[in-house]
């Protein structure tokens, strides 16, 4: 019986492959021995980053008068200098029936708190935990918006498929 080899954003319990930086990460591993991107010490801690850095992202927009939309955060998270954004954009667009220009709410708005973030199972990303965090936001789709696309951004950096991807439905 062969194993399957999980892809490294999933190894690392880092999702959405987060690069090192200046960032001390909550629940990073004391050893890091990817040399590329921060490794978690759960599932749960690299989706809490996660989280964290759409929080900056909108306070970065808000500051330059720009939406908080799946293309602005695509086109940062993964920048047409390193990466196919727009076919990024696509495929992301594609899993969560977003509009690339879709105005979505503040993390921090849909979420009791920051800190919530999603479990993990073995086989699959279970984003159930961040669907019953205490909801605020005055749209009840707002949150599954933001998860969906957490979940969508989750399989173009591992390339998994949606369907592996457990959202709590």
């Amino acid at each position: 019986m062969t194993k399957t080899k999980l892809p490294r954003g999933l190894r690392n319990n880092n999702p959405l492959n987060i690069r090192h930086s200046a960032s001390r990460w909550q629940g990073a591993r004391v050893e890091q021995t990817d040399k590329a991107f921060v490794q978690f010490t759960s599932m749960k801690m690299g989706y809490r980053a996660a989280w964290r850095i759409l929080e900056t992202y909108y306070k970065h927009f808000e500051a330059q008068h720009k939406p908080f939309t799946p293309r602005n955060i695509i086109y940062r998270w993964a920048p047409p200098n390193e990466n196919d954004s727009e076919a990024y954009l696509r495929r992301v667009c594609r899993l969560t029936n977003l509009a690339g220009n879709e105005a979505l709410v503040r993390p921090s708005q849909v979420s009791g708190r920051s800190s919530q973030s999603i479990q993990s199972s073995q086989n699959s990303q279970n984003l159930q935990p961040l669907l019953n965090d205490a909801y605020t936001a005055p749209d009840p789709q707002a949150k599954t918006k933001l998860i969906d696309l957490l979940a969508a951004m989750t399989c173009v950096e591992n390339g998994i498929t949606m369907g592996k991807v457990d959202r709590g439905r």
